[in-house]
């Protein structure tokens, strides 16, 4: 990240706001002298949740420029969250009567985005938003883009001629240390957006009379491949979830 451009944009924003230092520090929690340094482009030694927290009291948006061996991280992490589309694919056509729709686009009075995921379940008139994470970077951000997506979704799958009765969420994890650590970090938050774990969401899957709303991990796709899921029951068993343990 250019310190020296992060500085300049929170210092003309708060001027804009008609804000001073001080105000500011108080806004986003910090010292009045943390927010001078910042201002000043000195930000080596600032943990993320300190810049985060003076970019959001200003409603301003940064993002970090990550590369690696030019565009091969961009590559890989793109690898990464196709294997696992296709993983929870391969799990849903073993899944009977359910319609699995991948990368739904929409496009909603302004409100723009992709659903990861759209399963429709007919006998039960049942919708299921999905979004799958390889990555967590921003919890408060996930539970809000997928609410808005919820929101949504009724309208998205009208147009497919789908006429919902309930509609439910599920975040799909991929497997990880770090994303166990930082979603363990958000216990209360995700608990009370998501009540559902890994093996709720799988029994509710097989019998969705109800509107649910899930977060589970899911297993690396190396593993999943291993499997050799198919379509019969008994090798949709061995491809249960692991339950979330935040």
């Amino acid at each position: 990240m250019d310190g020296q451009r992060f500085g300049s944009a929170l210092r003309v924003v708060r001027v804009e706001r008609g804000w001073r230092q001080c105000e500011l520090a108080q806004a986003a929690g910090v010292s009045d002298a943390t927010v001078s340094r910042a201002e000043r482009g000195r930000v080596e030694g600032m943990s993320l949740a300190t810049l985060d927290r003076l970019a959001r009291a200003l409603d301003v948006r940064f993002d970090l420029l990550v590369q690696w061996h030019g565009g091969d991280l961009a590559r890989l992490l793109n690898r990464r969250h196709s294997q696992l589309h296709e993983s929870v694919a391969r799990w849903f056509e073993a899944l009977p009567r359910w319609t699995w729709v991948p990368e739904v686009s929409f496009s909603v009075w302004g409100e723009r985005g992709v659903i990861d995921g759209l399963a429709w379940h007919p006998e039960t008139r049942a919708l299921l938003v999905m979004e799958l994470k390889t990555e967590i970077v921003d919890v408060q951000e996930l539970v809000g883009t997928l609410d808005r997506k919820r929101r949504l979704a009724p309208g998205i799958a009208e147009e497919r001629g789908w006429d919902v009765r309930s509609v439910s969420s599920w975040v799909i994890v991929a497997e990880s240390r770090t994303n166990r650590r930082r979603l363990a970090a958000h216990r209360s938050v995700l608990r009370a957006a998501f009540a559902a774990d890994g093996r709720t969401m799988e029994a509710w899957v097989r019998n969705p009379v109800s509107a649910m709303s899930g977060l589970s991990f899911w297993p690396d796709s190396r593993q999943v491949s291993a499997m050799h899921i198919g379509r019969q029951r008994r090798r949709v068993r061995r491809a249960n979830l692991p339950r979330f343990r935040a």
